[in-house]
């Protein structure tokens, strides 16, 4: 293989958590540590980041942090304590949301978890019957609030049977505006 003179090398995903670590301290180095807790606030935040950029499920990405990374978090906790610090502190990743401007667009998202025809064939069913985008699913929604650049200033979520036009909070408290989307109506 040849290497050109100007190639970039690839980045490793040491130095992807390496970076993020620092990126999230450096919005997050305020916060003070508990004196009793084994993980800084922003080693908690670059965990949480890492966890939903993994996309996998809470066994295997502790199993992935432990095997492959654990040089870079010498006290992390064990699996369930982890998980209960991400809930606990999950008001810490606001500081990362955009702020908002004089123009931005509100909407609504479907997820659709399962097909509505087998709605109710499982005791453990996450989510509800509800329409989204003129059609019916059984799932949840996420509502989105967007500023004038794209950037993601709130959101909020509930599960598919909620409308549109009442959805809790509207994105954390924005003030609601007129609707974006013809089928809102107040």
């Amino acid at each position: 293989m040849t290497s050109f003179p100007y190639e970039e090398s690839r980045m490793t995903t040491w130095d992807l958590i390496t970076a993020l670590f620092y990126h999230v301290d450096e919005q997050l180095h305020d916060i003070p540590k508990h004196p009793d807790a084994h993980l800084w606030p922003s080693e908690v935040v670059t965990l949480g980041v890492l966890h939903a950029l993994k996309g996998v499920g809470n066994r295997a990405f502790h199993r992935w942090l432990t095997r492959d990374y654990r040089p870079l978090f010498p006290r992390l906790p064990e699996r369930t304590r982890l998980f209960r610090l991400f809930k606990t502190h999950q008001d810490w990743t606001r500081v990362f949301l955009a702020s908002p401007t004089v123009l931005g667009v509100i909407d609504t998202y479907g997820i659709e978890l399962i097909h509505p025809i087998r709605e109710g064939r499982s005791p453990q069913q996450i989510g509800r019957k509800g329409l989204s985008n003129h059609r019916w699913i059984v799932g949840g929604k996420l509502c989105l609030l967007l500023n004038q650049y794209g950037l993601v200033v709130g959101w909020a979520c509930a599960s598919a049977n909620v409308p549109d036009n009442t959805f809790p909070g509207r994105a954390d408290g924005y003030p609601t505006g007129p609707p974006t989307d013809p089928d809102v109506r107040d």
